[in-house]
């Protein structure tokens, strides 16, 4: 090989190692560039999602938030029990608003539960629910009151609170009785714990009223059965008026629709004794001329049997 050849060849291989070193810096070169941007895009890319992130953060109320945190709290401010009492017996007794006084009444046993001032508020506030006409609220705060305070003086009050509000939602005898039960039920405790209480005679007058509705009641079925002519299933409505409620204005009433009851379906001795002791007990009764013709038109005399249900209902009351 020629000196020319050998020169030619060493330039070539000079130039090609040339050239191989500058693409691999190139390539280094490149590299390092794709890998800084791939780490600026990510940069970037993170702090959009927290931008993102922060958005809906801030919508959803955070100053609001920070705000609870520093914002002093003012939403309970204490006040005196006697305080809060006062106005509430202002609110019912002059500004007659009983509902706005009920919950003054409230606020005491709130604020104050184990002060005398709460046990006197819940029985007022028994009160301004009974004059308000929420009476399933009195019954709940007075029952209330009775449970927590058995031995106080006014427990009688509170009883009888009880009993008034379910007498004063008695309904029409064409209606379930159920409240009227409730009431004699309430009234019949009231008489029986507080006998000596001024509560006691209001309470047995209300409980005539409420046994007059129950006995009502069964007269008004039973008149529907005789109508029908079931004398069996009227003799029991009627027989329970008269073994129940003798003192009622319903049981010389029911007595005649005994004596016709019976005498309708043959047993003659029970029609005899209802009109004796209709006779009897109320001699000068309309229904005892009914009954008394009645037992006649059919050839008999008003006869009293004394092992009768009848005449002994009547002795047990002390009116036989």
């Amino acid at each position: 090989m020629t000196a020319v050849h050998r020169r030619a060849g060493s330039v070539t291989n000079r130039t090609q190692r040339r050239l191989i070193s500058m693409s691999a810096q190139r390539m280094t070169l490149e590299q390092r560039t794709s890998f800084g941007m791939y780490g600026i895009a990510r940069s970037l890319r993170l702090a959009a999602g927290l931008i993102a992130l922060a958005i809906p953060l801030s919508g959803c109320g955070t100053g609001s938030l920070w705000d609870k945190f520093t914002a002093k709290d003012d939403t309970f401010n204490e006040e005196p029990a006697d305080k809060l009492y006062n106005e509430g017996l202002y609110l019912m007794n002059q500004r007659k608003d009983n509902k706005a006084a009920s919950k003054k009444f409230e606020e005491v046993d709130r604020q104050h539960p184990y002060s005398d001032w709460a046990r006197k508020s819940l029985l007022m506030s028994a009160y301004s629910f009974y004059n308000s006409g929420d009476y399933d609220s009195c019954i709940g705060a007075a029952t209330r009151y009775v449970t927590l305070h058995p031995g106080s003086p006014d427990a009688a009050y509170a009883q009888y609170l009880i009993a008034a509000a379910h007498y004063d939602q008695i309904p029409d005898i064409s209606r379930d009785q159920g409240r009227t039960e409730k009431a004699i039920a309430a009234l019949e405790e009231v008489i029986r714990k507080y006998p000596t209480s001024e509560y006691s005679n209001s309470a047995k007058a209300k409980l005539e009223g409420a046994r007059d509705q129950l006995a009502g009641k069964e007269m008004d079925v039973g008149r529907y059965y005789m109508e029908k002519r079931d004398y069996t299933a009227a003799i029991n409505r009627f027989k329970t008026v008269v073994t129940r409620y003798q003192t009622t204005r319903h049981v010389e009433e029911a007595l005649a629709r005994l004596t016709e009851g019976y005498m309708a379906i043959g047993i003659v001795g029970e029609a005899q004794t209802a009109a004796a002791v209709l006779g009897h007990n109320f001699p000068d009764s309309r229904w005892y001329k009914d009954a008394y013709n009645l037992v006649k038109s059919g050839g008999l005399e008003p006869s009293e049997n004394k092992g009768s249900y009848i005449s002994r209902a009547f002795k047990k009351m002390g009116l036989g």
